[in-house]
């Protein structure tokens, strides 16, 4: 005969409990050990970041529960207090909630693949464009030397007008020459 399966809470405060994979940390653990449910949300008292777990299962599976809850964490979170409680809370059964967390997650990044969408499709649209220009770009090392020649004498005279006002320049800022 299987024993009466305990539901406890445990309610996890810390500067930094929220958006670190807390959740999916613990969740993954409550599957892990074989909890029948599990549940999670991020929440706040007062100003303090909490996140409120319920779990159920049986005795032994909830007392490693706790051992792992307060001797593993995920790499980003910081902690203040953990605290545990028995309650009578209803709890959702653990695949339902990973069903949910998937969905979650999904809809986290969906925007994000839209707008990767969007970025290929732009990025390919000047990819066209580019190759539609292809035939203006010299294609041999003698057509980049002619080119090359074609505008050599244009800076020659630039660089000469600016080595003819340089020793102005210095004079004015106080420069010696």
């Amino acid at each position: 005969m299987d024993k009466i399966k305990p539901t406890i809470t445990i309610t996890v405060t810390g500067e930094n409990v929220h958006n670190v994979g807390y959740r999916y940390f613990l969740l993954t653990s409550a599957i892990d050990l074989g909890l029948a449910g599990f549940n999670a949300r991020n929440t706040m008292k007062g100003n303090e970041l909490q996140l409120v777990a319920l779990i159920e299962g049986h005795e032994e599976a909830i007392a490693d529960f706790k051992k792992l809850a307060e001797r593993q964490r995920p790499e980003h979170s910081s902690v203040t207090s953990i605290v545990f409680e028995d309650t009578d809370s209803a709890v959702m059964r653990t695949g339902e909630y990973a069903q949910v967390c998937t969905t979650v997650q999904f809809n986290k990044a969906i925007p994000q693949l839209l707008d990767f969408r969007d970025d290929m499709k732009e990025m390919k649209s000047d990819m066209k464009a580019v190759r539609k220009n292809t035939d203006t770009i010299p294609q041999t090392p003698e057509e980049i030397k002619a080119i090359r020649e074609d505008i050599q004498p244009g800076y020659a005279a630039q660089i000469q007008l600016v080595q003819a006002h340089i020793p102005a320049i210095k004079e004015r800022w106080g420069m010696s020459i």
